[in-house]
Formats: C-alpha cells, sequence, structure tokens
C-alpha cells in the first residue's frame, strides 16, 4: 500500500492482492515483476512467495492479503486509488470470493475513487454480474496491440460507470 503515489494518473495505491503471470506482450517488461523481486530481497513478507519462472518471478506469485482489505477505512481524506498496482484482481488464481470483498470494501467506502485495471478481460466479463458496481470504480482494460483490442468488447459488458482503456505500453497499431 502506498498512501501517494508517484504514478501521474493515480493518488495511491492498494494491493490486496500482489502477483501476476505474463499473459501477453504487454507483460514483456513489467515493473511490477522487477520491483516484486526488489521487495522480495528486501524481506517484504508480501513479496515472499514466488510465480512459475516461465511466466512470472521470484516474489511474484499470486497471493492474497486478508489484512489488506481493511486499509481503504483508515483514510479518511478521499483519495484515487489503483487497485492492485503489483497484481491483477482479475488473476483466475484470485478467488471469487475475495474479488467480492474487495469490491465489497470499494463500495463502502465511496468517498474513494477506485482505478481497476486489467488484462484478464474475459474473467472479469464473466464475474461481472456477480459483483456490486458502485460508482465509484472506474473499470479499465490494458490494450497494448490490435491483437489485444477485444478486451475492448468484454470491457463494454461491464455495468462499470466509468470505463478506460490503458494504452501502456503501446506495442503496435
Amino acid at each position: 500500500m502506498a498512501d501517494r503515489s508517484s504514478i501521474e494518473w493515480t493518488e495511491a495505491t492498494w494491493n490486496p492482492t500482489t502477483g501476476c503471470d505474463r499473459i501477453s506482450a504487454g507483460c514483456d517488461n513489467c515493473y511490477a515483476l522487477t520491483l516484486a523481486k526488489r521487495l522480495k530481497a528486501m524481506g517484504s513478507t508480501k513479496y515472499q512467495r514466488d510465480g512459475d519462472p516461465r511466466t512470472s518471478g521470484p516474489g511474484f506469485g499470486v497471493s492474497v492479503h486478508e489484512k489488506d482489505l481493511e486499509i481503504p477505512y483508515h483514510w479518511r481524506e478521499p483519495r484515487v486509488v489503483f487497485v492492485n498496482s503489483m497484481s491483477d484482481l482479475f488473476h483466475a488464481r484470485v478467488p471469487l470470493d475475495f474479488v467480492q470483498r474487495v469490491f465489497d470494501v470499494m463500495a463502502a467506502t465511496p468517498h474513494h475513487t477506485y482505478q481497476v485495471l486489467t488484462k484478464r478481460a474475459h474473467r472479469l466479463e464473466r464475474l461481472a454480474d456477480q459483483l456490486p458496481w458502485p460508482p465509484n470504480v472506474w473499470l479499465g482494460v490494458s490494450v497494448e496491440n490490435a491483437e489485444q483490442f477485444g478486451r475492448v468488447n468484454s470491457l463494454r459488458a461491464v455495468p462499470a460507470s466509468i470505463r478506460f482503456i490503458s494504452a501502456e505500453p503501446l506495442l503496435g497499431s
């Protein structure tokens, strides 16, 4: 968790899950994968689980962090929060009930604006009707090239009040 963030389009980060696996070319130079390796070496408890070396890496195994669900309740001042800067909430190894609990926290803290970004748009679409969609949750998909443009169709199927596309890194037309 970072109470303040250097990411230019958000104010804070909240990581109730950590870890991921590469699924497309947009993952090839993942900053979170590199950072997780460093955090593991520094002894950070959230980054001690290793991921599959073919798709992930040291300290980047998918993990859920129950205690971190409480963090937004302690932020009194409203802020724009990037959810899971160090993971993908819609990763297949994040249990549905945990995803639902993350959404419940976001719904219970309407003074914050949450930005959720995923490359796993198909799972997002499959789970959409099982999640609350409070107006303070923005949902986005990464589209790094034409091959991944289909993620936009999944995003269109989600009843988020604000939907966005991240073209970062933009690797093709």
